[in-house]
């Protein structure tokens, strides 16, 4: 086993990885939709075998847990996932980004399935202590979207040197962003979107691919990556796949698939200080703050009605 590790033959292969030009790369920050987006991707690329959480490993292999050795064995393309900041080497992205005030959310509940935190530590004191730091991650949420986000073509407006945030809500200005050029492809999509439209949005991934595939196959690949199927799946599986065989079975890997439940699950001054923090990158991303919905509220609503932020 030594010799094996000092070889490579048992080590992840993370950033050590040997890429190839066709390798496709499944990015995102943590808990932003990665394993449904393998999911979705696995069960259109091999409708013979619906993916599950054991076989997702096998189609789609995490860096973090897949052996360096045995990914030499992998035929091309390889579908591969990872949450590594921006990688030069990585030349076929689909990066995919979450509202982080719903990836706090998810994050914490996570920790607490891992154990990492109790039940006992107070939300609003994880996203102030730990979140808007980077703590258990390694990284915050605005460096890793932020390294992804950037080309030549939008660095004022990532960089904070232009005075206004543009791309508010517009498609052709979201696909403007993004680490594409010198050769490399890159496809950006928002969890929101997949959440909205997952049979639009896995079109757009299959365009990216170059793949030749019908409605009815997108259909079906939807179905089998719905998120109730999902968690299903995780119930049959928890005892066997490596997220999940060892954390606490009364917390889900797989929890509500729903956007904006910061509005009624994430204290207000946790919406505030992540809103001040990274707040101008939210707006380029086309993540409304919360000031802006209540504004809207304001206006739409009899003045009587409670609106958000009141």
């Amino acid at each position: 086993m030594f010799l094996g590790y000092m070889l490579g033959w048992h080590k992840p292969a993370e950033r050590a990885i040997s890429i190839r030009p066709d390798d496709i790369f499944v990015v995102s920050y943590f808990k932003s939709g990665n394993t449904w987006t393998r999911f979705l991707l696995a069960n259109l690329l091999h409708p013979e075998r619906p993916v599950t959480f054991e076989s997702i490993e096998r189609t789609s292999p995490d860096i973090y847990q897949f052996h360096y050795r045995d990914y030499q064995k992998l035929p091309s393309p390889r579908l591969i996932k990872s949450h590594e900041c921006f990688d030069p080497r990585y030349r076929r992205v689909i990066y995919i980004v979450r509202d982080p005030r719903d990836v706090a959310i998810s994050l914490y509940h996570f920790l607490r399935k891992l154990e990492t935190i109790d039940d006992t530590f107070p939300l609003a004191t994880y996203v102030n202590e730990w979140f808007l730091r980077g703590k258990g991650t390694g990284r915050t949420w605005r460096e890793h979207v932020g390294s992804w986000l950037l080309n030549p073509g939008v660095f004022p407006e990532v960089a904070g040197l232009n005075p206004g945030p543009r791309g508010l809500g517009d498609q052709l200005e979201l696909d403007s962003l993004g680490a594409s050029g010198h050769g490399r492809q890159f496809l950006l999509l928002r969890y929101e979107d997949l959440l909205s439209n997952p049979n639009g949005s896995l079109t757009r991934m299959a365009r990216f691919l170059n793949l030749d595939v019908t409605a009815e196959q997108i259909n079906r690949a939807v179905e089998q990556s719905s998120a109730s199927r999902m968690s299903r799946l995780e119930q049959w599986e928890r005892d066997r796949w490596f997220m999940t065989q060892h954390t606490r079975k009364d917390i889900n890997f797989v929890r509500e698939a729903k956007a904006q439940q910061w509005r009624t699950a994430l204290p207000r001054e946790s919406v505030a200080k992540i809103e001040a923090a990274w707040g101008r990158t939210m707006q380029l991303l086309a993540y409304r703050l919360a000031e802006h919905l209540a504004e809207d509220a304001v206006r739409c609503s009899p003045p009587s009605q409670e609106t958000f932020g009141a």
